[in-house]
């Protein structure tokens, strides 16, 4: 309720003062920490804490946020994403992601069943197109 109250005075500053030109960048950050950190971490304690490092389950919460900041920052006429945003999601990660593993995250090669026919059809493809280089050579000598 009070976040959502400091989003709306300050919506109404910037409505009143007219064009306002630039970003008031130490509004912006308390807008983004008091109304949309407030709002995911509500969201949050919705989420069962052990499901925190799972994408499927906080992915609608994460691009709410996601959402939030960018609507904070487009209705303040500030730059996004900025180095505020990057310092305001590192928190985030810090508080609510740092026990994650990267597994799952990190690339993997495909499996084998997929591996091998792509190297496998590499290398015949090559000794394909050698063996008829080879055999092409040898037909045309007499014919030059």
């Amino acid at each position: 309720m009070e976040s959502t109250l400091l989003l709306r005075a300050a919506c109404a500053v910037l409505f009143i003062t007219g064009c306002v030109s630039g970003c008031n960048r130490g509004l912006y950050e308390s807008v983004i920490d008091q109304y949309c950190l407030a709002k995911f971490k509500f969201d949050m304690e919705a989420v069962d804490q052990r499901l925190w490092c799972s994408w499927l389950d906080t992915t609608e919460v994460y691009e709410g946020l996601t959402n939030c900041t960018y609507q904070v920052s487009l209705r303040m006429d500030c730059f996004w994403p900025d180095q505020i945003v990057d310092h305001f999601f590192v928190r985030i990660h810090q508080i609510y992601f740092h026990d994650c593993p990267l597994t799952g995250r990190l690339i993997h090669d495909p499996p084998f069943s997929v591996l091998a026919p792509l190297i496998g059809v590499q290398i015949l493809v090559t000794l394909l197109v050698t063996s008829l280089v080879v055999w092409r050579s040898k037909h045309t000598e007499g014919l030059l």
